[in-house]
């Protein structure tokens, strides 16, 4: 590592308002900035590419007080004295999935999430593209895992009883006249990449297969295996099939703390208890540097990056059936994302975004208006009639890059009892499946050093979902509504979801008892009105099923109260 040309290059572009300085196996950036952009901008700068020694921002942000990491509410002994085999920090994709891939094993697996539910961070807030990894070159992790992922996709959408398709992807281009560029970088994906699916095909072969696309384009890269997937479907999913094969799902449980002792840890600190691990896997996320913080292996950082998507009505759905984007060079943009695209989705909508946007701030999920204008900007250039009053709802997440823009996938370097699965983002959701694998495969021989770890004959990789009754044949459906006739009082008019299907999640293996835990699993609120019929139905529905009055029924976590009580002089049954 070359600290002198690094700092020479920190010099000349800060004029030395920043210093690097190589420690604990990391490059340190040292200084301070008002201007949280500059010090993402002199990390990025300290930075290289595809290498394993990572950059570690110590500059001192004097723009702002970051708020603290939220924490939940509940605090009580339900896990005090615990000793799993395997602790997983992080209910995202990534923990998910590592946690169902790890009950093959006859091993003690506890995940654990501070939220109320599974993927309330960019595991449920990004755009559900399966990727192809064209944009993706030899050398990082990212290339070594998409294309593993990509393939893997197929077969275990169907062991989750997860919807999954293949609708293809373009990228279209305006300038005729850089077909023979872009053609041999599409040779050289294909061929020296191993993307093997990438190809160039003409503007009138694209508007045959989208003809609302804009009929400037030229020509179009396609990529054929790009899919689209419910991101946090999947996750809940994987979690629940975890749980169907003996792991145990904590939320609202937040590690607070550890003792590391000799390079090991000991001991983890929630607000539910203390746990003994053998073995902690960090998959927290943006919150992944401060885990490896508390476990003393902290050697690489996170910098948040915003993305908004704004979600369409069904009947735009009609307009465009694939995953399409616009791309222009030179590049004027100059985020380390194509800009986002629209996406037609699992369910039926269009999909538009996302942008990317630093921040300092981890769990700041408000959308902005120009977030939306840029994207829609940018996008209508690719379908032209995209229209903002389509518009259903939008939302935004926040990204965990690395300053190196790759993910982390390795044992500790301090301490030895732990794996990192961080800096996970796009093409994050692609990849995991594949990178379940080998950190399971880690985790595994990790702990067989100690004692023999047994397979677990009994593990059952298929996972029955809630039944999907609008998607059955009439005859099915109505057989279904004379075994159970819940199934055919509709709740959710937009989704056509059924008091059935909302019991069936209400019952599921990871029963989250909220309106938006429900929404999650079956979709009621998903629609056009966002649940402005459905959501008292719901509401009623989920306090029968506790037992409890409506009012102590919650939006999603403790803290979002949706009625106070009844009205004064009221019916029985009117809250506010």
């Amino acid at each position: 590592m070359n600290i002198k040309k690094i700092n020479k290059k920190l010099q000349k572009a800060f004029g030395g308002k920043f210093t690097a300085v190589y420690e604990n196996g990391a490059v340190s950036v040292r200084g301070e900035s008002g201007d949280w952009g500059e010090i993402v901008s002199a990390c990025m700068a300290a930075a290289t590419k595809n290498s394993t020694t990572h950059v570690v921002n110590d500059a001192v942000f004097t723009g702002a007080v970051p708020e603290e990491m939220r924490l939940p509410a509940i605090t009580d002994s339900a896990l005090d004295g615990k000793s799993p085999d395997v602790l997983i920090i992080g209910g995202g994709i990534s923990g998910a999935s590592i946690a169902r891939e790890l009950t093959k094993w006859k091993l003690d697996v506890l995940l654990i999430e501070k939220e109320a539910d599974l993927a309330l961070g960019a595991s449920g807030r990004n755009d559900g593209e399966v990727h192809p990894g064209v944009d993706l070159g030899k050398g990082s992790l990212k290339h070594k895992y998409v294309r593993r992922g990509n393939r893997m996709y197929g077969d275990v959408c169907r062991e989750l009883n997860v919807g999954f398709r293949r609708v293809g992807q373009y990228v279209g281009f305006l300038n005729g006249a850089l077909r023979p560029l872009i053609g041999a970088y599409c040779l050289l994906r294909k061929y020296r990449d191993g993307i093997e699916d990438t190809e160039i095909i003409s503007g009138k072969e694209l508007h045959r297969r989208e003809p609302n696309l804009n009929h400037a384009f030229k020509f179009a890269i396609s990529n054929p295996s790009t899919g689209c997937v419910c991101p946090y479907g999947l996750t809940i999913a994987y979690a629940e099939n975890a749980v169907q094969n003996g792991a145990r799902v904590s939320l609202s449980t937040a590690a607070l703390g550890m003792d590391v002792q000799n390079g090991e840890i000991l001991s983890v600190c929630t607000n539910r208890g203390t746990v003994y691990p053998r073995l902690v896997i960090n998959a927290a996320g943006v919150f992944a540097e401060e885990i490896a913080k508390m476990a003393d292996d902290r050697f690489y950082s996170i910098h948040p990056r915003r993305g908004t998507n704004s979600i369409l009505d069904k009947k735009a759905g009609v307009y465009m059936h694939s995953v399409s984007s616009v791309k222009e060079l030179p590049a004027h943009d100059k985020s380390h994302s194509k800009g986002g695209g629209i996406l037609h989705t699992v369910h039926d909508n269009l999909l538009v975004g996302p942008d990317a946007v630093e921040t300092y701030e981890k769990e700041n999920y408000a959308t902005n208006a120009d977030s939306i204008k840029t994207v829609f900007d940018k996008q209508t250039v690719s379908m032209p009639g995209l229209s903002k009053s389509d518009i259903i709802t939008y939302f935004t997440g926040v990204r965990a890059p690395t300053f190196e823009e790759d993910f982390i996938i390795e044992k500790g370097r301090r301490t030895k009892n732990l794996i990192h699965c961080a800096g996970i983002q796009s093409p994050g959701l692609t990849t995991a499946p594949a990178v379940a694998l080998d950190i399971e495969k880690m985790a595994v021989e990790m702990l067989s050093e100690n004692s023999p770890v047994e397979k677990n004959e009994a593990f059952d990789p298929i996972r029955k979902g809630v039944p999907v009754l609008r998607d059955m044949p009439d005859d099915e459906r109505a057989e279904m509504i004379r075994q159970n006739p819940d199934y055919g009082v509709i709740v959710c008019r937009c989704e056509e979801v059924s008091k059935g299907e909302i019991l069936d999640a209400l019952r599921s293996p990871i029963c989250v008892p909220t309106v938006d835990g429900v929404k999650k699993r079956v979709r009621p609120g998903m629609g056009r009105c966002q649940g402005g019929f459905c959501s008292p139905l719901v509401v009623k529905i989920i306090a029968e099923f506790l037992g409890v009055p409506p009012e102590d029924v919650r939006k999603s976590a403790d803290s979002a109260v949706i009625t106070y009580g009844k009205t004064k002089g009221g019916a029985d049954d009117e809250t506010v």
